[in-house]
């Protein structure tokens, strides 16, 4: 199994969790409307602001890869970085971004946390206009542990935060 088959099965299991449990949590990216879930290296370098694409998203950038083994299946370990930042709402002057990340923070927890831990590989493929296709790998399977969360952090009026997430896969 490759690596991007371990990317690829991440980010459409936290995509469809974090819809599932909060389908206000969107993005428009490239004038369409998806899920708040993004992966950096798959849109546009100018829809980033300060390495964290849009606020009240979640932006994946992969960061660290690891090799276990040798052999036809060793184990890879690929770290993911998760992003994501808020300025609050506006009916509350920004003043409530505090509880606006905590909510990121849980929804985060609770996607990543959710059992099981583990899904099919699949290759993910974006079409325009909003879908996705999707081709699951026979008798393949990407596990990933729990959120490891950095201080939250103040970049003028916004409030960001970082998590990383490993995620294991066996296979090239």
């Amino acid at each position: 199994m490759s690596l991007q088959v371990a990317k690829d099965t991440f980010y459409k299991v936290l995509r469809d969790r974090v819809a599932a449990a909060n389908p206000a949590r969107t993005v428009i990216l490239r004038g369409l409307i998806r899920p708040g879930v993004v992966v950096q290296e798959n849109e546009l370098p100018i829809a980033a602001l300060d390495g964290i694409a849009p606020t009240d998203a979640f932006c994946l950038r992969w960061t660290e890869l690891r090799i276990e083994g040798h052999g036809a299946l060793p184990l890879l370990t690929a770290v993911c970085e998760v992003r994501y930042a808020t300025d609050g709402t506006a009916g509350m002057a920004g003043l409530d971004r505090g509880r606006a990340l905590g909510a990121m923070d849980a929804e985060l927890m609770a996607a990543v946390g959710l059992a099981p831990q583990s899904a099919g590989g699949d290759l993910v493929t974006e079409i325009a206009g909003g879908g996705a296709s999707t081709v699951t790998i026979a008798g393949t399977r990407v596990f990933w542990g729990g959120p490891t969360f950095k201080p939250a952090a103040m970049k003028n009026e916004r409030m960001e935060r970082t998590a990383e997430v490993e995620v294991f896969c066996y296979g090239y």
